[in-house]
């Protein structure tokens, strides 16, 4: 690396993308960032530069070896032995299927060609940060995945359920798109107390964000995030606008389960559940710099340090119990 990192706060990042000059000039670009220091790999040496330099963040291209895939198989081996890695996968294409396995690899960002190379630096600092860099239509692909893959339970090794009956309420009060504010109202709490309630949460089942414990409840409907979605409240919730349950009605149609299979029917609600995870998203937005607005930097920085901690455990303590088979936790 060009830059001495002793004591700097340097972001250190290994990049690998499909030629040797290709690389060279993204390693040059992501140098241009004075919050950055890059070096170049391939994918024959790319787990050991990333070892030597001690790297927060790769960038691999999933076109490698004149392979449209083979990053993905270089990325799994490099997160195999640097679990702690946070990884952007470049891509040649947008494709469901190439921005699925990118996720399926262990990706946190996905990053198109088509766009520039400062925003890439800002793609960089955003996954270092331990956020999702994603555009809608890739964010949408990764929520029909999680639709269908088996139901995710937060459990300890013994069964027991990591969350209180009241930490499953808030949980299932986040899936409804609900504020910290409007989860108060309706709970009777002060907006101090949800806080505190959704960083237990966080703690427990190894989240930083409402964005990522919202993808671990997408298969739950809010009406019984701890146990097995029924028709009626599925329906009932589904109709007054709840993702989770949007999506949860939707496999029921699709497989026949508690219902006639439907198709039709499954693919009107997997469209109706699309739309609302739009606007989900725009509320989530709007929220956050709301919030934003009213800290101060020093009040961020201390969030941010909170963030790293909570997935400093996160990558310590390993991947949930699932019900059955493996479970695709895209986030």
């Amino acid at each position: 690396m060009n830059k001495d990192e002793a004591g700097n706060g340097l972001i250190r990042v290994v990049v690998a993308d499909s030629t040797h000059i290709h690389t060279q000039l993204l390693r040059d670009a992501l140098e241009q960032d004075h919050g950055l220091s890059a070096v170049a790999a391939n994918s024959a040496n790319l787990v050991e530069v990333a070892t030597l330099h001690k790297a927060d963040v790769c960038v691999v291209s999933s076109h490698l070896d004149e392979d449209p895939v083979r990053g993905f198989e270089v990325l799994r081996k490099l997160r195999g032995t640097l679990p702690k890695i946070k990884a952007v996968v470049l891509l040649d294409s947008s494709k469901r299927e190439i921005i699925l396995q990118a996720f399926q690899a262990g990706a946190k960002g996905v990053f198109s060609r088509n766009e520039s190379l400062e925003t890439l630096s800002q793609c960089v600092r955003q996954v270092h940060a331990g956020q999702i860099w994603a555009n809608s239509e890739q964010m949408s692909f990764a929520v029909e995945t999680l639709a269908a893959a088996p139901l995710v339970r937060a459990v300890d090794a013994n069964g027991l359920n990591l969350l209180s009956k009241r930490e499953l309420e808030v949980v299932g009060h986040l899936a409804e798109g609900l504020t910290n504010r409007d989860i108060a109202e309706r709970m009777g709490l002060s907006q101090h107390t949800v806080k505190n309630y959704l960083f237990r949460v966080f703690d427990k089942l190894g989240v930083s964000s409402r964005m990522e414990l919202l993808c671990l409840t997408l298969t739950y409907p809010s009406a019984s995030v701890s146990g097995k979605p029924d028709l009626a409240s599925c329906k009932k919730a589904a109709e007054q606008g709840v993702p989770s349950a949007q999506i949860a009605l939707a496999q029921m149609y699709s497989e026949g389960k508690q219902v006639q299979e439907n198709p039709i029917a499954a693919y009107m609600w997997y469209l109706v559940s699309e739309q609302t995870m739009v606007e989900m998203k725009e509320k989530i937005s709007n929220a956050k710099r709301r919030l934003a607005e009213s800290l101060t930097t020093e009040e961020i920085l201390e969030a941010q340090k909170g963030a790293a901690q909570r997935l400093k455990k996160r990558a310590e303590r390993g991947p949930f119990e699932v019900s059955s088979g493996p479970a695709h936790i895209l986030v």
